[in-house]
């Protein structure tokens, strides 16, 4: 089925260039170390709010040359009692491609110091400027990525099996059971989530790194996002489980729970594939949403939410827009997962397709 639904989706175009797009952004966040020009760690508090790296290929004569740029000078305009930054035309510093540059661990296991595009040591290289710490957008784009961007899938793996697990019981045994059951989902669907991570924010232990931190929201949210999960799920049992397979199963004394698992829940595989797809979207908006408040990833650990809170200052959204890259990806990510997640609903459930 899987392979049939992939088939489907390569033929839709916007689905197509979804898959595209979903694939360049992991690519380039599995390869985030050798592909950004400097470490997660890297910074230079001289260049702060340095504007992009200007690369040229024609020289001062004209003539086609090798790939340079040049470092930024920092100057301070006294009469508009500002700093400045200009181009410091006394010396060239060539780009370099799978050049040696920072070490850093691939992975966090295999020691490299090849990256694929950098400068020579007393040059610096800035595809995107930097931040109000020095530090490279660019390569801090890359790393806080891999946040942003995975945690919509570590939720899932505690949401969907406690959902599916519960609705499917809630739903083949009934009566009693099953309204207890969903009272109870109900009343955890009430639970104000946003409220309940600034009360979180607020207890939790200061010496936590901003991973276990984050970590342990995303499971909070998971355990209170399963229940409207749950109730979906329990509907689709309730339909099936009176027919004649399940009847079948019964009949040869097969438990009551490998009917749910074995049976019963595998006829709910459609709905599931397409609400997975769909969670991913506002889990990356809950992320960046919670980082932009702090309550998330902590600096000077990146992510898409935290980075793009520096944007929020209307001086910094004029005159250094390059700070709004973050904001741009997460919109980038967030249509192209509610495109491919449109496109299997409606190759899934033919029924649905509207257009």
């Amino acid at each position: 089925m899987i392979k049939e639904v992939f088939k489907q989706l390569w033929k839709d175009k916007f689905a197509r260039i979804a898959l595209i797009v979903l694939g360049l952004i992991y690519f380039a966040l599995f390869f985030a170390d050798f592909i950004a020009p400097y470490t997660k760690d890297f910074s230079d508090r001289t260049m702060a709010y340095v504007p992009p790296s200007k690369i040229f290929v024609i020289d001062e004569n004209g003539k086609l040359s090798k790939p340079y740029t040049y470092n930024y000078r920092r100057d301070f305009d006294g009469e508009n009692l500002k700093i400045i930054y200009s181009l410091d035309r006394s010396q060239k510093h060539y780009v370099k491609f799978f050049a040696q540059g920072q070490p850093y661990k691939f992975l966090g296991l295999i020691p490299m110091k090849r990256h694929l595009i950098t400068t020579d040591p007393d040059g610096r290289l800035f595809l995107l400027g930097t931040d109000i710490n020095g530090r490279d957008v660019f390569s801090r784009l890359l790393f806080g990525g891999r946040i942003s961007m995975t945690i919509g899938f570590l939720a899932l793996f505690v949401l969907f099996p406690i959902g599916l697990l519960y609705g499917g019981i809630s739903g083949y045994f009934g009566g009693k059971v099953d309204s207890v059951m969903m009272r109870f989902a109900e009343a955890v669907m009430s639970i104000p989530s946003f409220y309940l991570l600034i009360i979180l924010a607020s207890v939790l232990p200061s010496g936590m790194t901003s991973i276990q931190r984050f970590m342990l929201i995303v499971i909070i949210l998971a355990l209170v996002g399963w229940a409207g999960f749950a109730r979906v799920v329990r509907g689709m049992v309730l339909s099936v489980k009176n027919q004649e397979f399940v009847q079948a199963a019964r009949s040869i004394g097969q438990s009551r729970l490998g009917i749910i698992v074995k049976h019963i829940l595998p006829q709910t595989t459609s709905f599931v594939i397409v609400a997975m797809t769909l969670s991913v979207p506002s889990y990356i908006l809950s992320e960046s949403g919670l980082s932009f408040l702090g309550l998330g990833i902590q600096q000077p650990d990146a992510s898409w939410g935290n980075m793009l809170k520096e944007a929020q200052e209307f001086t910094n959204i004029i005159s250094r827009p390059w700070l709004l890259t973050p904001g741009f990806l997460i919109f980038v990510a967030v249509l192209a997962f509610n495109l491919i997640g449109d496109t299997i609903r409606d190759v899934l459930d033919p029924k649905m397709d509207v257009r």
